[in-house]
């Protein structure tokens, strides 16, 4: 009896958040609410039709070079910050840090970007060093994992041409589930700094969904509640100033102070997707140049009817 206890309770755990949402069964407690992470937001941007795919279906995708080049990168990132000893390099000489650093590289097919990322991080201690700020060069957070529940008002949502944004009014209020996992936070100058790490080239084009990505952190920070944030390592009541981002195949990094208008383009986002469960409306919105790139290019009928054209 015990045993079946708990297992109920795992799978009442497990059934709190979901990606096959039913608006209409908002009102019912025991209903688990819609769950929004970085990534499931940022298919749906990219294409409805995908995200009802991946997230509402659930779909297997094959996992291509770049999925696996990130997930190895991510994880020699995450190790790196783990294991390198602030206190062991503080009286180094310059040569030594770089021998340090690029002996706790990993050896593999991808050595030639982590040599650049270790070259990245010798200046970038040194810096600190020389600036006596060398409290701020660890993260205060490495691979956060954080929850947070929001309410999305009704609206009215108000369209912007140039974003090709129309207007709308969802059909009520909703509290929903936002989640993600942020690759490191940064204290400075007494703010939180989210910096978010990418294993592929940097294109300008992608600043401002950079921008859009770094305001979701944002949000998940401002609405985790206390024990979540001391978890992470984490004050409460300390505010995102700035948010950045680093592509070390293009030896590109970035930050600057946090964007009002990128948040408000978050929460246009998650009211659009919402409304799309409300209608059970999932479009495709098919472009050849990125679509034939898709895992689901094979049974996207869009895909398949502009293929035949």
């Amino acid at each position: 009896m015990e045993q079946e206890e708990k297992y109920n309770a795992v799978i009442s755990a497990m059934d709190e958040f979901t990606y096959d949402w039913k608006p209409e069964n908002y009102d019912d407690p025991s209903m688990p609410i819609l769950k929004i992470t970085k990534s499931s937001l940022g298919s749906f941007d990219w294409c409805n039709k995908k995200y009802d795919f991946s997230y509402r279906q659930r779909l297997p995708q094959d996992q291509s070079e770049a999925m696996r080049k990130g997930t190895v990168l991510h994880n020699h990132r995450e190790d790196y910050f783990n294991t390198f000893d602030v206190k062991k390099a503080e009286n180094m000489t310059v040569d030594e840090v770089d021998e340090y650093i690029t002996g706790i590289t990993p050896i593999d097919e991808y050595y030639d970007i982590s040599l650049t990322i270790a070259s990245f991080e010798k200046n970038r201690f040194i810096q600190a060093r020389t600036e006596n700020k060398i409290e701020e060069y660890m993260p205060v957070c490495n691979e956060g994992k954080f929850d947070a529940e929001i309410t999305i008002p009704m609206g009215p949502y108000k369209g912007d041409a140039s974003l090709n944004y129309e207007s709308f009014t969802l059909k009520r209020d909703y509290k929903i589930h936002i989640q993600g996992i942020i690759d490191r936070i940064f204290m400075e100058d007494g703010g939180y700094v989210p910096f978010e790490f990418k294993t592929g080239p940097w294109k300008d084009y992608k600043a401002g969904s950079m921008r859009k990505e770094m305001a979701f952190y944002q949000l998940l920070i401002e609405n985790a509640d206390d024990e979540v944030l001391i978890k992470n390592g984490l004050k409460p009541n300390v505010p995102v100033t700035h948010w950045g981002w680093y592509y070390p195949v293009s030896n590109y990094v970035y930050a600057q102070p946090v964007k009002t208008r990128s948040m408000t383009s978050v929460m246009y986002s998650i009211a659009k997707l919402i409304r799309a469960y409300e209608e059970n409306q999932f479009p495709t919105k098919f472009y050849y140049k990125t679509c034939s790139f898709c895992s689901f290019f094979g049974i996207c009928d869009a895909a398949q009817e502009d293929t035949w054209v």
